[in-house]
């Protein structure tokens, strides 16, 4: 039981952080306001945290883990084509945007921009997390290619490379014009005249 209550309390930490980042980006969150929101004592953090990096890497982590699992359970799923499943991706993409007001964008993409020029820890995490995305819509592209929607003459990784960097500066774009629309447009464009 007291197990659970611990783990419990270390997600309660790293949701309430991953909000508060999400929200106002990294140097700009205390260790205080996380703790005050999240109704936890001083001592509890530093249980479960030795330090604030300590905590950013737990929340890139945490997002990393919580954020594969919907990007599988589009480009698995069999229901739909490959490409299908990318394209209802990048949907799902827009709609949650619009849903969250569009004033968050991505996490990672966020502390991207705010900390990969200063923190190498930061920064090789990140790219890790960049990576293993990549590697996934590539793995859905390759299937697209095995079933001959997509001409094989194409490198998968280095197309999936494209669709990922087009759809953070996309995120980027609708943050600051607070509307999906870049979004919308990238997939558009994608589609229209590249995967097709």
């Amino acid at each position: 039981m007291l197990l659970m209550e611990k783990r419990d309390t270390r997600e309660h930490i790293l949701r309430i952080g991953m909000d508060l980042i999400s929200r106002k980006g990294y140097n700009a969150t205390g260790i205080g306001a996380v703790l005050s929101r999240a109704d936890v004592p001083k001592g509890s953090f530093y249980h479960y945290f030795p330090s604030k990096e300590a905590f950013g890497l737990a929340i890139i982590d945490h997002f990393a883990s919580r954020y594969q699992e919907k990007l599988l359970a589009f480009l698995q799923d069999e229901s739909l084509t490959p490409l299908e499943r990318i394209h209802a991706y990048l949907d799902a993409v827009a709609l949650r945007l619009d849903d969250g007001g569009c004033d968050r964008g991505c996490l990672a993409g966020n502390l991207g921009q705010e900390l990969a020029a200063c923190n190498p820890a930061f920064r090789s995490r990140l790219q890790q997390l960049f990576d293993h995305w990549q590697d996934h819509i590539a793995n859905c592209l390759a299937a697209a290619q095995s079933r001959g929607e997509l001409s094989s003459e194409i490198d998968s990784q280095e197309l999936a490379g494209f669709v990922l960097n087009g759809l953070e500066g996309a995120i980027l774009r609708a943050k600051v014009q607070r509307t999906a629309r870049p979004v919308r447009e990238f997939t558009d464009v994608l589609f229209s005249r590249l995967l097709r």
